[in-house]
């Protein structure tokens, strides 16, 4: 999951070199679901990496210079971002606020506010712990037909099991999957 927008030294961390590899990769009904996706939001939560490159990219961009993605772009600068970090203590980006250390708590109150949804992107850690925190209800992953070989995970190699009811899925016609899960608690093993 790591460094797959636009540019090739997006996220260099732990010596990334494939940066940018999902760059194209989907067809019009893709980039109209992201678009559409970004667009539903009434928030954003992301974790600190991913806060500091959509504010390094996103938050300098006007209009003209993402030309297709005006509804990513103009969600991500007038919709309210909300940061999980123990670090960040003053957001340059408008709108943004630090979440306290209390984490779990803090999220459970935004979750409760009425309105559209507070949606996280990227934020792989971030994404984890909610999962392990049950603080997810829906999940959408967009599968690229591509591996990588190195960079960071969204799951990691050995954690808490999930079992995950499918909602919807897709494959565009380049072949990249869209897949919407809600998780439904731990997972059933067959018996021997």
């Amino acid at each position: 999951m790591q460094g797959n927008g636009g540019a090739s030294d997006e996220d260099r961390r732990n010596g990334f070199e494939r940066g940018g590899w999902a760059l194209g990769k989907g067809d019009y009904e893709t980039h109209a679901f992201i678009n559409q996706t970004y667009d539903r939001a009434e928030a954003f939560l992301l974790g600190r990496r991913t806060y500091e490159l959509f504010a390094a990219s996103w938050g300098s961009l006007k209009e003209q210079d993402v030309p297709g993605w005006e509804p990513v772009m103009q969600a991500l600068n007038t919709q309210p971002k909300y940061v999980a970090s123990t670090t960040l203590t003053d957001p340059a980006w408008s709108g943004t606020a630090v979440l306290p250390e209390n984490l779990a708590t803090a999220i459970r109150e935004l979750k409760a506010k009425p309105g559209g949804e507070l949606q996280v992107h990227g934020s792989g850690t971030l994404t984890r712990w909610l999962l392990e925190n049950d603080l997810i209800e829906e999940m959408t992953l967009i599968v690229v037909p591509v591996i990588l070989g190195q960079g960071a995970r969204l799951f990691p190699e050995a954690g808490p099991d999930l079992a995950l009811d499918l909602v919807e899925s897709r494959v565009d016609s380049k072949g990249v999957t869209i897949q919407v899960f809600r998780p439904a608690g731990r997972p059933q093993y067959a018996t021997a």
